[in-house]
């Protein structure tokens, strides 16, 4: 049976690992190491890494803490942040990421995707879209730099440009619903998840498993990620790390069977 992808996703500070609410309010959660080092224990499906300061470009990317991060990391690695040549990605896969995501320079020169993806293959590559909604009607824009910074692109338009170029999955990330643990944008997703015939994984939003229940029974086989799942319990927002168990991954491959798509 074909399972849908449960994806920690681990926000990258000063080499410290931080949540957010809508791209800002960052909370210190602790030591990004030791966070892989429990979710091995776990044993999650993939991990996905995303350095804030590499993306924001106040520093470039951090390559001895990725090399370590992949090294103790188990399972599938993403990293994303201040990739802006085909170097710098082939560096990241020879140190064990195994997917390279991009966003603002993606958006910047969107032939480096295509690059890249002729350099290492589609399926090391991944095109990300953090979108937020406008503030009138139901139309969403495709953000870059941490959401600091409008592109006056439609988030569908720009994932169907991606999958053109060649990457082989597409990260949708809400602004809106960030770190706010009150469900994804369910509408945003499905209309990219019906504009698009790649892997799709979504992000932002998601409070517990109910929410990724229902993202999965309504776009079918799909990478659910979540941060604020995976890092806080309770009202509080205590720092605990956790994964869905074995039986709650189970009725969520369930649930995506029963879709058909």
């Amino acid at each position: 049976m074909l399972r849908p992808r449960i994806i920690p996703c681990l926000l990258v500070r000063n080499k410290g690992l931080v949540k957010t609410r809508r791209f800002t309010d960052e909370k210190y959660v602790g030591d990004p190491l030791n966070a892989v080092k429990i979710f091995n224990e776990k044993e999650v499906d993939e991990l996905m890494v995303l350095d804030i300061d590499a993306t924001s470009g106040q520093t470039g990317i951090d390559f001895k803490l990725v090399e370590r991060l992949a090294a103790e990391c188990r399972m599938p690695l993403a990293y994303g942040g201040g990739v802006t040549t085909v170097e710098q990605a082939s560096r990241l896969i020879g140190l064990g990421v195994e997917k390279v995501t991009l966003s603002a320079a993606a958006f910047r020169r969107p032939e480096l995707l295509r690059e890249i993806a002729k350099e290492l293959g589609s399926q090391s590559v991944v095109g990300v879209i953090d979108a937020k909604k406008k503030r009138f009607g139901h139309r969403w824009e495709a953000r870059i730099l941490n959401g600091r910074s409008g592109t006056g692109r439609c988030p569908i338009e720009l994932a169907r440009e991606f999958e053109d170029l060649g990457v082989g999955e597409i990260v949708l990330n809400s602004i809106d619903h960030d770190g706010m643990m009150d469900g994804y944008d369910l509408e945003l997703a499905e209309r990219i998840r019906s504009a698009v015939g790649i892997p799709m994984t979504v992000l932002g939003g998601a409070g517990s498993v109910k929410d990724m229940h229902s993202l999965i029974s309504r776009l079918g086989i799909i990478g659910a990620a979540a941060g604020s799942l995976f890092v806080f319990k309770g009202p509080y927002r205590a720092v605990l790390i956790s994964y869905p168990t074995i039986a709650e991954k189970d009725v969520l491959a369930t649930a995506a069977s029963t879709t058909g798509k």
